[in-house]
């Protein structure tokens, strides 16, 4: 119900007839709807201090002078070179920190999706594969072997 008092104290057209009747029979959110009222009434009637005619003035030189401070401790005179120094030197170290984050990330996305692939199984038994290696290397030499003697008997 509190928050229909708000509803309620905004716009009392809008309520309905469900949350007028609960709030004529209830004590306590009367009185809630009562200091509502009054704290409206009160902020209405506020009105903002008008500020001084030197307070730009002064706060200019209070930034100059806060610009113009030498910064104790390397971090303070880090800290005060990013903030009010030129921004052409953070260039180059974004491009840097960007270009750091695309390989990591491209790496360990890679990484990541390298472990959901299978090994795909050998098609055939390693005593196979080396048999016919053996083979192909005994008719390798075999021609090669032919070859020698046929130039051997031609010179």
């Amino acid at each position: 119900m509190e928050a229909k008092l708000a509803d309620l104290l905004l716009d009392p057209s809008a309520a309905s007839a469900r949350v007028l009747e609960h709030v004529d029979g209830c004590d306590a959110c009367r009185a809630e709807l009562a200091q509502l009222r009054a704290t409206m009434n009160l902020l209405d009637s506020w009105e903002a201090p008008e500020p001084s005619a030197y307070f730009l003035t002064r706060l200019d030189a209070r930034m100059r002078e806060e610009r113009e401070a030498e910064p104790e401790g390397w971090f303070a005179r880090l800290r005060a070179r990013l903030a009010y120094g030129p921004a052409t030197h953070l260039r180059p170290l974004a491009a840097m920190a960007l270009t750091l984050v695309l390989l990591v990330g491209g790496g360990t996305y890679l990484g990541v999706t390298d472990w959901d692939q299978t090994a795909n199984p050998p098609s055939q038994a390693a005593v196979v594969h080396d048999l016919q290696t053996l083979d192909n290397n005994a008719q390798l030499l075999d021609q090669l072997e032919a070859l020698s003697t046929t130039s051997d008997n031609g010179d």
